[in-house]
């Protein structure tokens, strides 16, 4: 949460977390915090290479939007520069973009389907780049969106990133399993996740590709303390956007926000994050989440009790859990 730490300190904790056993870092692209309170907003694709130098496991964002901000051939120049740098380690995940972070640079902000269009788009264009930058010659794009003038990446990996799309509906889902090679979603109900996980596989099997060899990530947000009224305390204050019943991906500010969260009780928060002090009812709910079939689960504890929290699961959590 590069929201919600300054860099060098996030750099600090993905080390301590490895330290602890977790084994690899999703690293927020936002170009605002949520809340004004979470106080930072740090540029990923500056952190991320000071955190693979204190690491060893897998890096990437999580995620960014190649649409709006970006143009899609400057997301794919970071994230094979991040590969060359880092072989084997970085993956990049992409998703269709909230205005909190994309309407900072003054452009009209569509309805979904068009956000999701322009995402698979741009995802295009990364994957002409990749491809042909690997295979020493130019490419060139001309669609509805963007414009590539022929040209390639100088610098390329000798094995491209692993593309990963965001997606919280099903048919965004098996679009990603047709298109690109991993899927992230959000932690939700089983039977939601179900259903994502099986259009993500027919989308796959549709485009002739194994869904079973397919990283499938889940990204699962916790409240943990010593205490259930510290753990809910902790996720009142830090992370009440989990209860907003809404719609996010139109507020354009994190005091746009912090109005709305005021609204929020605890008893919104009931289905939508794991609160408990117990490591065990965390355990059971990162276990579930294996075998519905997530191959990697990255853990958002929303407390900024991050060493302790480190220490618990590191040595009562992450030994337990099957994978």
């Amino acid at each position: 949460m590069l929201e919600r730490f300054a860099p060098s300190e996030a750099v600090e904790l993905a080390a301590l977390a490895e330290s602890h056993g977790f084994r690899g870092v999703m690293a927020a692209d936002h170009f605002q915090p949520w809340l004004p309170r979470h106080g930072q907003s740090a540029f990923v694709w500056s952190v991320l290479p000071a955190i693979a130098e204190r690491t060893t496991g897998d890096i990437g964002p999580g995620v960014t939007t190649p649409t709006y901000r970006w143009h899609p051939a400057m997301v794919a120049q970071a994230s094979a520069t991040m590969a060359a740098m880092y072989p084997g380690r970085h993956w990049l995940g992409i998703g269709s973009g909230e205005a909190l972070n994309e309407h900072v640079v003054g452009r009209y902000w569509p309805e979904a389907p068009e956000r999701i269009n322009r995402m698979f788009e741009a995802v295009d264009v990364i994957k002409k780049l990749f491809a042909a930058s690997a295979a020493g010659r130019d490419v060139r794009h001309s669609g509805p969106h963007f414009t590539l003038e022929s040209t390639r990446l100088w610098t390329m990996p000798q094995t491209a990133p692993e593309i990963l799309v965001a997606a919280g509906g099903p048919v965004t889902a098996k679009r990603a399993g047709r298109t690109v090679d991993g899927l992230i979603t959000m932690d939700a109900p089983p039977e939601r996740l179900e259903l994502l996980l099986a259009r993500f596989a027919e989308g796959a099997r549709d485009a002739g590709r194994d869904p079973s060899r397919m990283p499938k990530v889940l990204q699962f947000h916790l409240s943990w303390a010593p205490t259930d009224e510290e753990a809910m305390a902790n996720a009142m204050r830090e992370w009440p956007i989990a209860g907003m019943r809404i719609g996010k991906g139109d507020i354009r500010s994190p005091f746009e926000f912090e109005q709305l969260a005021r609204g929020v009780r605890p008893e919104d928060l009931a289905d939508r994050l794991t609160i408990s002090a117990d490591p065990d009812v965390h355990r059971a709910a990162i276990q579930r989440a294996f075998d519905l079939g997530f191959d990697r689960v990255y853990l958002h504890n929303v407390g900024r009790n991050q060493t302790e929290w480190f220490e618990v699961f590191g040595r009562e959590v992450l030994p337990k859990v099957r994978r």
